[in-house]
């Protein structure tokens, strides 16, 4: 098949910014291996060239696992006069670090962003003018293994990265401008000029860890006046392939250090660290010993009752015994670093790796650490944070805290399902859990770069399931469409129509392909509602997402004043929405079906008829009612379903005494047994799933959307009108909730007085307007303040009803008894 590339550069009008559009795929099988890039730092015409180690990759796989140490490469050149500016351009395929005289460059970590770099390759510009010094300078860089160079580490047995995966040796590409005072302007790029060896870091896997020899440490190696005549050239290459482009979201970082509990001993010279939390990152520890002395360092998030380590939930890819693994690999996956003691005491912190743990085991000292010897760096993509929910009720802010740490533990510039044993973008989770990203997080950016992974992952015949894609293609629509849904998100939060014009013509290729795929309209192939407790038919969770795509479709042409395909998706709409009527609710199912999330699904995608919407309340209700001690017993969609249409069918009190639980299933149930981050299954797991995973953080979304009540405008994307009607359950006092929107902070606080009235503070940023909803009773009065002027009721239409518009401003509303 053809194709062809596109460099555009779009106004998001919404946003009031730049957003660099990226190459636009017209098709979808893409196997181009030039080199591109725009305008930028590493334009082809600098000179700057890949540059890898002279070191050939094994021949057989067994190889991969042998000691491999990690290449340095140093260049030194002259500073000679008054600096105003110097901007180093830099990424790789893999991991880089970068230092400007022995100084690291910038805050990015697991740098550049995973891609697969035969479509495009991310770069990073820092202003490093504070780096240089007149004289003599010298930068260096070290390059890590990440995605690019994985072992073949055959998850479940049979999935090979280095075959699902776009690999490669390591390699790494920059340039270094620097502008004098007088407009002139020296350029330093990566050429055979510079020099290359071998250092401590013998080996790296992003998912085993790392071994490093203090002993082979090569002191001043990235200062300038270092004697490298023994040093090799650095051997120019041509690259992964990938577009050279320029990175637009948030980097990876290390955004908390975490003070480790307790520590405690299980044998002589092993010991436990509990950090109290289960997180995704790395660490830093001081360490002595004797030279030669190794340390081992395992990784759980869980310890057994005997206070050892269970590592078992962190294994890689369910890599449990002998032979699964293929040649060379460990008959268990442990997550594990090692640490050869050189003559002196050091601080380590691993380099391109990172993993989810809550207790580290520390074999090899001899006397137990200092807790002020350990800290715990929790990695993440640092998105924009300024969105929160607090309440009165202790185990809400629980979940909720469990929920943000969680989110925030699978942003590692992909959102994966769980950052521990696979790392894979999945996209069900996606679809689950995007708008609750959005609540929490500024994801623009972020999911902008998501959806151009699935641009780069997606093929003309076939669903896959991952982007950056990883030989998985089992899960059908409901995987894939994150590509459209996403799209849909960025639009409906962030009024981003650029990426909806930028890529319409894709969409409309991929509608089409799905069509190909389910010619009768009921998909009858992939995943359903992953972990539900009942059974769940695909044909029911995928028809109903192919329904929200061609909804998202119909308003996208719209959008684009395509009347021809709005008129078509319109139809294919009503068609699959009447195929979901005639299957699921026109007449009974035949088979074991969970209900909860058969009458949650067709009532989310609005498939049963106005007149039969009571009768459908009732049958969710009962369906609840009738779940494990009355809980919740769904899956991935059907969570968010079942949030979302029990609030809006029957009332947000019902959902709360759900939430509000410590039986199983649910949240409470988690937190009740110790968990700090939500468990990939509503059942408490020790060896098998993970106990970090996003898919059942939906919750959070019911936080910020009923009791919060802060909801979009689908007809005013952008939040430049929308919806506010805050809940009250019985039980709950208090609640704080602020969502940042693209206009500013939107707050939507209550609290109940001991009188019995209620108060809402609420505040609407300029340029928005909010459509209130008040639950207010027959025998309530309502008093409003706006910027602490008492309004009265005919200035406001409809405020004795509760329902009414407020313009930007900041308000005070009490409802108090009748009569008090």
């Amino acid at each position: 098949m053809s194709w062809k590339k596109d460099y555009v550069l779009l106004k998001n009008e919404s946003m009031n910014k730049f957003t660099l559009i990226v190459l636009v795929w017209v098709a979808f099988s893409c196997t181009g291996s030039e080199e591109y890039a725009l305008d930028c730092g590493l334009c082809p015409e600098t000179g700057a060239r890949w540059l890898e180690a002279d070191r050939p990759l094994p021949e057989a796989d067994s190889l991969f696992y042998a000691p491999r140490p990690a290449p340095l490469f140093r260049k030194e050149f002259s500073v000679s006069s008054e600096i105003d500016s110097a901007t180093l351009s830099i990424t790789a395929a893999g991991y880089y670090i970068a230092t400007i005289n022995g100084d690291t460059v910038g805050k990015n970590v697991l740098d550049p962003a995973w891609t697969d770099y035969t479509k495009r390759v991310y770069f990073t510009e820092y202003d490093v003018s504070n780096h240089l010094k007149a004289g003599e300078n010298s930068i260096g860089v070290t390059l890590g293994n990440g995605f690019y160079n994985p072992l073949p580490l055959r998850k479940w047995g049979r999935r090979n990265p280095r075959v699902d995966l776009n690999v490669g040796k390591p390699t790494f590409i920059a340039r270094l401008r620097v502008t004098y005072a007088d407009g002139s302007v020296a350029e330093i790029v990566t050429n055979d000029s510079w020099k290359h060896n071998f250092g401590p870091l013998i080996k790296n896997s992003v998912y085993l860890g790392v071994v490093y020899d203090q002993t082979k440490e090569i002191e001043g190696w990235d200062l300038p006046g270092f004697d490298d005549d023994t040093w090799k050239p650095a051997i120019a290459g041509t690259g992964p392939g990938g577009a050279l482009q320029q990175a637009f979201f948030p980097g990876v970082q290390v955004t908390d250090e975490i003070i480790p509990v307790a520590v405690h001993a299980v044998e002589p010279g092993k010991f436990i660290v509990d950090m109290g939390v289960n997180f995704t990152g790395t660490y830093r520890i001081r360490l002595s010993g004797n030279e030669g002395d190794t340390l081992t360092f395992r990784f759980g998030e869980r310890i057994y009752e005997d206070g050892t380590l269970n590592p078992m939930t962190t294994v890689v890819g369910q890599i449990k015994k002998e032979g699964i693994g293929g040649p060379g690999a460990p008959t268990i996956a442990w997550q594990t670093d090692r640490y050869i003691m050189g003559n002196q005491e050091a601080y380590f912190t691993p380099d391109f790796v990172y993993r989810t743990y809550r207790y580290m085991e520390i074999e090899g000292l001899k006397e137990a650490p200092l807790l002020s010897d350990i800290q715990g760096l929790f990695i993440h993509s640092n998105i924009p944070d300024k969105s929160n929910f607090t309440s009165s009720n202790p185990l809400l802010n629980e979940i909720q805290d469990a929920v943000h740490r969680t989110f925030r533990s699978n942003l590692v510039s992909v959102q994966s399902d769980c950052a521990v044993r696979e790392k894979f973008g999945y996209g069900g989770d996606l679809n689950a859990t995007s708008e609750s990203f959005i609540y929490n997080f500024d994801m623009q950016d972020f999911y902008r770069k998501t959806i151009y992974d699935w641009v780069d992952a997606m093929n003309d015949s076939t669903f896959v399931d991952t982007a950056p894609y990883a030989g998985i293609k089992y899960c059908g629509i409901s995987w894939e469409s994150a590509f459209l849904i996403t799209q849909y998100y960025l639009y409906l939060y962030y009024n981003d129509t650029a990426i909806v014009t930028e890529l319409y013509d894709l969409n409309k290729k991929w509608m089409d392909k799905a069509a190909r795929i389910h010619p009768e309209g009921m998909v009858n192939e992939g995943l359903a509602d992953h972990e539900s407790l009942e059974p769940v038919p695909v044909q029911l969770t995928g028809t109903g997402h192919y329904l929200q795509c061609a909804k998202i479709m119909e308003t996208f042409a719209n959008l684009m004043g395509d009347q021809e395909s709005t008129a078509e998706y319109a139809q294919l709409a009503a068609n699959l929405t009447g195929i979901l009527k005639d299957h699921f609710w026109d007449k009974a199912v035949a088979e074991p079906i969970n209900k909860q999330t058969l009458f949650s699904t067709l009532l989310f995608h609005e498939v049963i008829p106005e007149e039969d919407l009571d009768r459908a309340r009732d049958s969710l209700l009962t369906a609840v009612q009738n779940g494990p001690s009355g809980q919740f017993n769904t899956g991935i969609f059907g969570t968010k379903y079942v949030l979302e249409t029990l609030s809006a069918r029957a009332s947000p009190d019902a959902v709360y005494d759900v939430v509000n639980s410590t039986k199983f299933p649910g949240w409470g149930f988690m937190i009740d047994n110790g968990a700090t981050s939500i468990w990939e299954t509503w059942k408490e797991s020790d060896n098998t799933f993970t106990n970090s995973h996003p898919m059942f953080g939906t919750v959070t979304e019911w936080f910020y959307r009923w009791l919060g009540g802060i909801r979009p405008d689908p007809n005013h994307p952008g939040f430049s009108e929308f919806t506010l009607a805050p809940s009250t359950p019985e039980g709950l006092d208090q609640i704080s909730c602020h969502y940042d929107a693209p206009q500013g902070t939107i707050v939507s606080n209550w609290q109940r007085n001991p009188d019995h009235s209620v108060m809402f503070e609420i505040e609407i940023p300029q340029k928005s307007k909010a459509n209130v909803s008040l639950p207010i009773r027959f025998n309530q009065e309502i008093s409003l303040e706006k910027n602490g002027n008492l309004m009265e009721a005919e200035q406001l239409e409809g405020m004795d009803t509760g329902q009414f518009t407020l313009e930007s401003g900041s308000y005070r509303i009490i409802l108090s008894e009748g009569g008090s």
